[in-house]
């Protein structure tokens, strides 16, 4: 990794904005081709203001045989200018894919002869044997889904879609509530499958329902797991409302504040 020159920072117009690594203890491994790239212990999480965390590698742990630098660069005013290799294993390549800053900005030293890959252009990613997805996972995000008794009640366009004394209440780090239902307690035959998949990394791959309510669709409303990963399992088959697009969530007889998320409508 080359040393290269490059413009000043932006910390002094931006003091709280924060760049850090902290160690990530689990073995990881990136999987391209049929070939491991890096199977370390020694990663770090890259935290950033306003980002979800980012794996980086100690490049000596990289098979850098596979890789081949590039002409490509951009530009980070807090970290600094970032050189590119592309992956090659055998007929297949992806371009630009790892990125690394050979030269940071001294309040992001630490970044030195760290690399890192992007996410959705490798085939594998594991936390020790789990795969898991989307991008790596915040140890600081919690996830906790309770059993609960209280009703909960989901009206659309003046009528109730869902009613029921058992759902699942999902509390995660920095999102609202979220209260899965079973299917028993909705009512399945104003659903329809929209045929849409979303993955996250805390939950699994979830799949979407349009609601209909006479000429009227409601798209992509409802969601649920089929299959979960391990820590979501009892949310399998439960079904979730947005409730940002519905008409009103009543919980123990109580209308909750409608979320203001970045899934709510423009």
């Amino acid at each position: 990794m080359t040393e290269t020159s490059q413009r000043p920072s932006l910390y002094d117009k931006h003091p709280g904005y924060d760049v850090h690594f902290e160690a990530c203890q689990k073995r990881l491994r990136v999987v391209f081709n049929g070939e491991t790239l890096v199977d370390t212990a020694r990663a770090q999480y890259l935290y950033e203001s306003n980002h979800v965390p980012v794996y980086y590698f100690p490049f000596d742990d990289v098979r850098q045989d596979l890789l081949q630098a590039t002409d490509h660069s951009t530009h980070c005013p807090f970290k600094g200018d970032a050189a590119y290799w592309t992956v090659k294993v055998g007929d297949r390549a992806a371009e630009n894919a790892v990125w690394g800053y050979p030269n940071p900005y001294p309040e992001t030293a630490e970044i030195k002869d760290y690399v890192a890959f992007y996410w959705d252009r490798m085939d594998h990613w594991f936390e020790e044997d789990e795969e898991v997805f989307v991008h790596a996972r915040d140890p600081r995000v919690r996830l906790d889904i309770l059993g609960s008794s209280r009703p909960v009640r989901i009206t659309v366009a003046g009528q109730m879609v869902a009613e029921s004394s058992r759902a699942r209440m999902l509390f995660e780090t920095g999102l609202p509530p979220r209260y899965y239902l079973p299917k028993e307690d909705v009512r399945m035959e104003l659903l329809a499958p929209s045929g849409r998949r979303t993955d996250c990394p805390y939950k699994g791959t979830a799949a979407y329902w349009h609601l209909n309510l006479g000429e009227e669709c409601f798209e992509d409303l409802v969601w649920s797991y089929p299959a979960p990963v391990a820590e979501a399992a009892r949310i399998k088959d439960y079904l979730c409302f947005f409730d940002e697009r519905v008409e009103a969530v009543s919980v123990a007889g109580e209308k909750m504040t409608r979320p203001v998320t970045k899934w709510s409508p423009k």
